[in-house]
């Protein structure tokens, strides 16, 4: 891994650029500036006029990775880089949001590869990139890979509406892409344009709700899709849910590189195996996967980045500039992607800034500078919605459906994370320190919380189970100090085949072990009863299997295959006789006619439980009539109200024939 080295001190007069090793002539050229600057364009230029702006995602982070000098792995480099490259998009949006050309894909793409230009010619750096490869590389990439099949397996080739039944497995993944709809539309952070984007996203989320994720996505989509247009809703929808799946994959592959980095080049041969296939079968077997299903997405990516950021401080190898980088990066992602995790990343930072300060004293303050500078940008957006419309105690006690992290494996781990910390032998590393740091800051965070919501509803509810899904993500990556605990494994001479493989069979070994052991995978080994081991009744193989289809299917048929740019917006779609089911019905035909925050009343749908086939109860039918009334009122345009069953149809012309704002129109499940 990567070494910190004291710098020499330097002779008055002498050149840095060439005590860097970098030849005199190779300087601050202005030819060179000028070449990289008209390359930063010309390439954007060049991929936009193929339709192949999406190639833009790799050249940044590949960009971002030669002049970043983090680790010393080709992965440990574009993790970081993907990190630091998702952070300065993120935080860019903010300028992106105002200027005229919004996500188009060219502007934005030659203003990133500038300013890595600029910063790689300021700070004197050539592209460099590490090609050292390990072999647990192979288990994060195998994790990405295994997770990725299992949760796109259900979607692969399937048609439209059978993909909206998994995208629609929740209202909260419907709002989710109502905010991604908004944003690709209007052009930016809804925050920022709140009139225009109340027409796409129900308010007040347009003023109060963490958006990076949403935003990240829009500006990715905008290079998939070669334009700064939304495109049809229909297809947004199919790639929106890949998105998502992907992230899913790349979380649960980043809490496998997160242990391992903190482990740091002690973790080697079949004892890095055994963490990293440990970590790796927690993760796909654990209820992450439930995480997709109920449409939690921006927890996801909060995750995600939350992993990946205090990892990078954990273990900080790296100079004083990246350090600042990373921290600024981890702080901006995190924050404006899931604000709630926010804190945990500001423990690790500060911690961080404790322990080493020693090694931060020569430029304290410029760096304490930048990271308040960082802090200052990160909490922007919480500071805006906490200005305008968001109530923050009656927010942090909402219910709701919840994903509750397996207790006994995450207070375990933490609990072993502690004692690893505690032993005489890590007291005495930054590494130790910094993880008893945030173990125990964790701890008090979600601690605190607790108490609070005990003290205040008597119970724990919605945001503190998604507290502990940011302490199950810490005690998972926190497995990675048993690294140190452990003599160094010996270097393996490439001259000595026998024990190279015998490294390999001892690596394989611990892996299996470690999955059989936390993923319960039995290997083809019947179980003593007869039945299924406890892997084929995880979340993630259920999805695999097509457990995850709701019954909103039908209805999804019916809307695809309706021409819904002929139909007036707001639409109440009316299927049956389930008020669930017609919720996220008419949720569905908002989302595919751009039009969610035209449905004022979407929740009173809920309460409508007509518009399926068979008999209904007259005390039900007058029921559901007055909460669609109160529904259709509510609408700022006179609403189209599409019902599956004929009768219900017929009668609902009638009775709502003195309400003029509302056309009831016959629209059979196919």
């Amino acid at each position: 891994m990567a070494t910190t080295t004291v710098p020499r001190p330097r002779a008055a007069g002498a050149d840095p650029a060439h005590e860097a090793g970098i030849p005199p002539a190779a300087g601050r050229r202005w030819t060179v500036l000028a070449a990289a600057v008209a390359a930063s364009w010309a390439l954007p230029l060049l991929l936009h006029a193929l339709g192949l702006d999406v190639v833009l995602v790799p050249v940044l982070v590949l960009a971002t990775a030669g002049l970043i000098r983090v680790g010393g792995g080709l992965l440990d480099r574009l993790v970081a880089a993907a990190l630091v490259l998702c952070g300065a998009v993120m935080a860019l949006g903010l300028v992106f949001s105002l200027w005229p050309w919004g996500l188009a894909p060219v502007p934005g793409g030659g203003a990133l590869l500038t300013l890595l230009s600029v910063t790689g010619w300021l700070a004197r750096r050539r592209p460099r990139l590490p090609l050292r490869l390990r072999g647990s590389d192979a288990l994060v990439a195998g994790t990405v890979a295994l997770v990725w099949h299992h949760m796109h397996h259900p979607v692969a080739g399937k048609s439209s509406a059978e993909r909206l039944a998994y995208f629609a497995t929740a209202e909260d993944r419907l709002g989710h892409f109502s905010y991604f709809d908004g944003i690709r539309h209007v052009g930016g952070y809804a925050f920022l344009h709140q009139e225009a984007a109340r027409t796409y996203m129900m308010t007040p989320a347009e003023a109060v709700y963490p958006q990076g994720s949403h935003f990240l996505l829009a500006w990715l989509d905008a290079l998939v899709t070669s334009s700064a247009g939304g495109g049809s809703a229909l297809d947004a929808t199919h790639r929106y849910l890949l998105y998502v799946i992907g992230a899913h994959a790349l979380l649960c592959g980043a809490l496998v590189w997160a242990a391992r980095w903190i482990g740091g080049p002690r973790l080697r041969g079949w004892r890095s195996a055994a963490v990293c296939a440990t970590v790796a079968a927690v993760a796909v077997s654990g209820p992450l996967a439930q995480l997709v299903e109920w449409g939690f997405d921006s927890e996801i990516f909060g995750l995600l980045f939350l992993a990946l950021a205090l990892a990078l401080l954990v273990r900080p190898a790296m100079g004083r500039a990246e350090f600042a980088l990373t921290a600024v990066a981890g702080l901006v992602a995190v924050a404006f992607v899931y604000n709630l995790y926010g804190a945990l990343v500001g423990i690790a930072v500060l911690a961080a800034l404790i322990v080493h300060r020693r090694r931060f004293a020569p430029h304290r303050r410029p760096l304490l500078g930048v990271l308040a500078a960082g802090t200052l940008v990160a909490g922007l957006p919480s500071a805006a919605s906490v200005l305008t419309k968001l109530d923050v105690a009656k927010t942090s006690n909402l219910v709701g459906p919840m994903v509750i992290p397996d207790r006994p494996v995450f207070i375990g781990c933490g609990l072993l994370a502690l004692v690893a910390a505690s032993l005489p032998v890590n007291r005495r590393t930054g590494t130790g320190r910094l993880v008893l740091s945030l173990v125990l800051g964790t701890t008090a965070v979600v601690g605190g919380f607790g108490v609070w919501q005990k003290l205040t509803v008597g119970q724990y509810s919605y945001y503190f189970e998604k507290l502990t899904a940011a302490a199950f993500v810490v005690a998972l990556i926190s497995v990675g100090l048993i690294g140190t605990m452990l003599p160094p494994a010996p270097e393996t001479s490439p001259s000595k085949p026998r024990r190279q493989v015998g490294l390999l069979l001892r690596s394989s070994l611990a892996a299996a072990a470690a999955l059989a052991l936390f993923g319960s995978v039995q290997w083809g080994v019947p179980s003593g009863w007869g039945h299924p081991s406890a892997w084929y009744d995880t979340p993630m193989l259920k999805w695999a299997r097509g457990e995850g289809k709701n019954d909103i299917a039908p209805a999804a048929d019916a809307l695809t295959g309706r021409d819904l740019a002929g139909v007036d917006p707001p639409v109440i779609a009316l299927y049956g006789d389930d008020s669930y089911l017609n919720l996220r019905a008419t949720f569905l035909a908002q989302a595919l006619t751009h039009r969610v925050g035209t449905m004022v009343g979407l929740y009173e749908v809920f309460h409508v439980k007509i518009g399926g086939p068979g008999p209904v109860d007259e005390k039900e039918y007058q029921t559901s009539l007055a909460r669609l009334k109160t529904a259709v009122a509510s609408c700022p345009a006179p609403p189209t109200v599409l019902v599956g069953d004929r009768g219900t149809a017929d009668r609902l012309k009638q009775d709502l024939s003195g309400t003029p704002t509302a056309a009831v129109v016959y629209a059979p499940l196919r």
